[in-house]
């Protein structure tokens, strides 16, 4: 038998292991984005909520983790994650235009290459090649940053963010409101800059970067 806290416990797991937040992943799985939330686990009278067994399997096929994956955690055999070994690659100059990507900055459509990365766990995660010196001194022409579009953000973050009018661009993350975002340049000669969380597309964490 499986308590209520070893359930939510490996849901918990699997988000974090593909770089979810619960919230993050309850929205891939097509689900209210508060439905994995640690405050829906338990009603109004303080009973225990269990997740159906339809949002289970949503959730792991939203986070590309198997069924046997999901019963090791729950069994407390927490085994090593699967790891990928290819990961859609696209050039940041093409980042930009129309198609790439849907409305919370995962991969979409086609004109997507691949990239070779043993060991990467994250099943959203995708790879952007640099174009350009706009991201010196960290990152230069030919460079490739992994961005988890799934991944928690905090400040100090560096992300790729991408504005309504179609710019994409590698900052770090200052601050985050509601209503705006504070983004630090790369090049401490370059001012911070702000923008209204309207004119945002998507932002997404970089995880990683092959330079």
């Amino acid at each position: 038998m499986f308590t209520h806290k070893q359930v939510w416990a490996a849901i918990d797991t699997i988000a974090e292991r593909y770089g979810f937040s619960p919230s993050g992943l309850a929205k891939k799985s097509g689900l209210d984005p508060t439905s994995f939330n640690p405050s829906k686990r338990n009603g109004p009278d303080g009973r225990p909520r269990w997740p159906t067994t339809e949002s289970i399997a949503n959730l792991l096929e939203a986070a590309g983790a198997s069924v046997e994956e999901f019963t090791d955690l729950l069994t407390g055999r927490k085994g090593q994650p699967p790891r990928r070994k290819h990961i859609p690659l696209l050039g940041l100059a093409r980042a930009g235009k129309g198609g790439y990507f849907d409305d919370s900055g995962f991969p979409a459509g086609n004109g997507w290459d691949e990239i070779d990365v043993p060991g990467v766990t994250d099943a959203t995660a995708y790879a952007l090649e640099i174009t350009g010196d706009s991201m010196l001194p960290v990152y230069r022409e030919g460079d490739t940053i992994i961005v988890s579009p799934g991944a928690t953000l905090r400040k100090g973050d560096r992300v790729v963010v991408k504005t309504t009018d179609g710019q994409v661009m590698a900052k770090v993350m200052q601050r985050q409101t509601a209503k705006t975002v504070e983004l630090a340049s790369f090049n401490k000669d370059h001012d911070t800059k702000t923008l209204d969380m309207k004119d945002v597309d998507w932002i997404a964490r970089i995880i990683w970067a092959s330079q």
